[in-house]
C-alpha cells in the first residue's frame, strides 16, 4: 500500500484553515451580538443595527460552510 503524503498533507492543511475560519467567523458573530446589546443599552440604535447585520453575515457564513461540507460528503 502506498500513501500519497502530499495529498494527505494538503487535505489536512485545507481542513485546518477552513476550521479556523469557521470558528473565527462564529466568534466575530458572537462578538457582534454582544456589541449590539451594548449599543442598544447605550441608546445607539444605528450601531446596534449595524452590529446585528455583521452578526447575521458571520453566522450565515458559518451555516454556508457547514452546508457545503455536508453537500460534499453526501455528493
Amino acid at each position: 500500500m502506498k500513501i500519497n503524503w502530499a495529498a494527505l498533507g494538503s487535505t489536512f492543511g485545507v481542513s485546518v484553515v477552513i476550521s479556523l475560519a469557521v470558528v473565527a467567523a462564529f466568534c466575530f458573530g458572537v462578538s457582534a451580538l454582544a456589541r449590539r446589546e451594548e449599543a442598544l443599552a447605550d441608546g445607539a440604535a444605528g450601531r446596534g443595527t449595524a452590529a446585528l447585520g455583521g452578526a447575521v453575515l458571520c453566522f450565515a457564513l458559518c451555516a454556508a460552510a457547514v452546508g457545503y461540507g455536508l453537500y460534499v460528503i453526501a455528493g
